[in-house]
């Protein structure tokens, strides 16, 4: 087991195109942002496992050994597939949290317990350790908060599990695990994520593991060759989401109106292929009309997608050369 504390950062990301259609197989750009979160592991024999989320008041301790003596078989059905709401409810238990409620500082709590059940428990005594985690990144905004949360708490404890080497060699201050590493840290997060949002694409979790510019379709992952240097300005509106509500919004909207939301899905498709072209010619030799087509695209997007609130409506993402 690792003895020595252990800090792991990972990026939020902006969907540039594709939101809520990437849900249902089409293509969705996507970039990671220069906000982090961040996680701090320290291993003791204290025989307590603590977790510590100061951006949204959560401190909470369990006994290793009352832990150690729950029946998790419940988890096995988990490795890779989505999570039951029978799960959920037996998380709820080791919790302590009532079978009706499901807030998002709750989510948190179950997303470690899950993964830190799920990951551990093939050892013959789960760790003690104290987890910290803070972040950069707003919650509800649509930024990959979650997705972050998600990454750093798989590779921290795949690392403290001895699942995936530490990659921080020879008092080395950085360093990165191998591609085959963040393929299996990206499916555990992609898990962590199904327990916060139900049925999510997979797209935020790749990007916060990855990194950089990538291309998302069905879980086919490809970077983006050569994305150009942009500055893309965010404003949040302090109106929190929530992720879950607004992919049940559009899968409800598709059921209802198939003829006329099947279509749009599709447009948004050809919309996410034209771009990523876009970017590829802007990577060559940008222009002033390639900075047009993005944005004119990003807004119809939005308006097809049916999921914007009044707070939002003149609000534009805008499009500026780097620097």
């Amino acid at each position: 087991m690792l003895s020595e504390a252990l800090l792991v950062s990972a990026p939020g990301k902006v969907i540039l195109h594709g939101e809520h259609a990437v849900v249902h197989g089409k293509v969705a750009l996507a970039v990671a942002l220069n906000l982090r979160t961040f996680l701090r592991l320290q291993p003791h024999d204290g025989g307590k496992v603590g977790l510590n989320l100061p951006n949204i008041g959560i401190k909470q301790t369990w006994d290793v050994a009352r832990l150690q003596l729950l029946d998790t078989s419940f988890l096995e059905q988990g490795d890779g597939t989505a999570i039951t709401p029978e799960q959920v409810e037996k998380l709820k238990e080791v919790a302590g949290f009532r079978e009706d409620s499901a807030n998002h500082r709750q989510l948190a709590v179950l997303t470690f317990l899950y993964l830190y059940l799920s990951i551990c428990r093939k050892h013959r005594a789960l760790p003690s350790l104290d987890i910290v985690v803070w972040s950069e990144l707003p919650t509800g905004a649509g930024l990959g908060s979650s997705a972050a949360y998600s990454v750093c708490l798989a590779a921290a404890l795949l690392t403290a599990c001895e699942e995936i080497p530490n990659p921080l060699k020879d008092k080395e201050p950085v360093g990165r695990w191998t591609e085959e590493d963040l393929e299996l840290i990206n499916k555990w997060a992609f898990q962590g994520e199904r327990v916060i949002h139900g049925n999510p694409s997979g797209v935020d979790n790749a990007v916060s593991t990855w990194g950089g510019a990538l291309r998302y379709q069905q879980g086919k992952i490809s970077s983006l060759k050569r994305p150009p240097a942009l500055k893309i300005l965010l404003t949040n509106t302090k109106i929190p989401r929530s992720t879950k509500t607004l992919v049940a919004g559009v899968q409800s909207r598709l059921l209802k109106y198939p003829g006329i939301v099947a279509p749009l899905l599709t447009s948004i498709d050809a919309i996410s292929m034209e771009c990523e072209h876009v970017l590829g010619e802007m990577a060559a030799a940008p222009a002033p009309e390639h900075y047009l087509v993005l944005e004119k695209r990003k807004l119809s997007l939005r308006v097809v997608a049916c999921q914007t609130s009044p707070n939002q409506e003149g609000l534009e993402l805008g499009w500026s050369p780097g620097p």
